[in-house]
């Protein structure tokens, strides 16, 4: 398999709200689903224009296997509708798809479409998007443990290269939960060390282009340290007269931050 590292941020999403947004409607939770689908469209086609370059969509998680099977299936069938109609336009616009997560447990038909897709967009380099499907994160860092050669031998590195599914993807910068939860739920825990947490209560279906630019937004607002310090500017004589105002010069007054403030994560669920 050829070594991928897309350029830009990478931003995972959790897509939260779909059944409450139907529920609020007085509609069947499928058709919150079928809504949520146009949500990951606009989601995808204005990511490279805010400086993405991976996202990775949470689609199924292998803890979604306890909802009624009428819901799973509707899921599913979505999931393979969505893939034959969008692939194309993905190869066409430059856009990359693949899959994580275990691909035993699905349809046949719905893992020869993954498979049929991520052949067809395998030359994207404008964005890369990952699905996940029947994912769970603990289960995935098992996985990757043990298909290791050797797991004495295991750095960040190699292990961050074999829960890629054999290439190495980039940490996750920002995570995004729609619909008011604040907790990971078993979602790219390893690859979520560093990331920023956005929480929001706008549910999925309702989660476009503008809310999404605003995540952005706010994620570029923080300061990014990584454990260490953030350099202190040295002060001086040349600093206090760079800062003094020019003879004549109108002075202007702050523009105030139109950025949503982060919230807190709950602990436990």
């Amino acid at each position: 398999m050829q070594s991928y590292r897309s350029a830009g941020l990478h931003v995972a999403t959790i897509m939260d709200g779909n059944g409450r947004w139907a529920t609020q409607r007085g509609l069947p939770r499928c058709a919150g689903h079928k809504a949520g689908i146009r949500s990951v469209r606009e989601i995808i086609e204005t990511a490279p224009d805010l400086g993405v370059g991976t996202l990775t969509l949470f689609a199924f998680s292998s803890d979604n296997w306890r909802r009624p099977k009428a819901e799973i299936d509707t899921l599913f069938g979505l999931l393979g509708r969505y893939l034959r109609t969008e692939v194309a336009q993905f190869a066409d616009n430059g856009v990359r798809l693949t899959a994580i997560g275990r691909r035993d447990r699905l349809p046949r038909g719905l893992a020869a479409g993954i498979a049929q897709a991520e052949r067809k967009t395998a030359e994207g380099r404008r964005l890369h998007v990952r699905v996940a499907l029947d994912y769970s994160a603990r289960d995935a860092i098992l996985r990757a443990v043990k298909a290791a050669p050797d797991p004495h031998a295991l750095t960040v590195e190699t292990l961050s290269t074999l829960l890629g599914d054999a290439e190495a993807c980039p940490d996750v910068d920002l995570l995004i939960r729609t619909s008011g939860e604040q907790r990971l739920s078993d979602f790219l825990l390893w690859e979520c060390a560093y990331a920023e947490l956005y929480f929001t209560p706008c549910l999925w279906p309702d989660f476009g282009a503008s809310q999404f630019a605003l995540a952005i937004d706010a994620f570029h607002g923080r300061d990014r340290r990584f454990g260490g310090l953030a350099p202190v500017p040295a002060v001086g004589v040349a600093n206090v007269r760079s800062s003094a105002p020019v003879a004549g010069a109108a002075l202007q007054p702050p523009s105030p931050s139109h950025r949503p403030e982060f919230l807190m994560p709950a602990v436990g669920e």
